[in-house]
């Protein structure tokens, strides 16, 4: 997909605030509201927006901790993999996971009310022989320096 620099434009606005109206962004790329309501239409169209969502204060919504768990499974077959990542999409703690190369196979992020939580649940999933899991080594989230804040856009101008 290509796009020009009232496209990156666009998308780096929407990532900053899925909520700015056509005519807001229409005066930063200068163009009618209907022409960059069309252009925000045409790049969700192409796959580019994929949707929006609001950015919850995480300290409003009470204590929790971040942990981070590197998990090594025991077996690398496909049936395992996929039993071991449905488990990872369902559990509501689990904020994020990402299968990784090196000494261990996916990055899991989660949120859970306590180091207890996060022991109990960890626990759980070892104990599930379904789940195929080896190894899981931790780290706690001591603060946060900067959190995804959306991805980095190369100007790609149109052919």
């Amino acid at each position: 997909m290509q796009f020009d620099r009232v496209d990156q434009t666009l998308l780096e606005l929407l990532q900053r605030d899925g909520r700015m109206s056509a005519q807001a962004l229409s005066e930063v790329v200068n163009l009618s509201a209907r022409a960059t309501l069309n252009r925000v239409r045409r790049l969700e169209e192409d796959g580019l927006i994929e949707g929006y969502r609001a950015m919850l204060h995480r300290a409003a919504l009470g204590e929790h901790v971040s942990v981070f768990a590197e998990i090594a499974l025991k077996d690398q077959r496909q049936a395992s993999v996929q039993r071991f990542e449905q488990a990872m999409v369902a559990c509501p703690e689990v904020i994020a996971c990402y299968l990784v190369s090196g000494r261990y196979d996916y990055l899991v992020r989660l949120a859970c009310r306590d180091l207890a939580h996060y022991r109990d649940l960890t626990n759980t999933w070892i104990d599930d022989v379904g789940l195929g899991i080896d190894k899981v080594v931790t780290s706690t989230e001591l603060q946060t320096v900067k959190e995804f804040a959306g991805f980095p856009l190369m100007v790609r101008d149109r052919a």
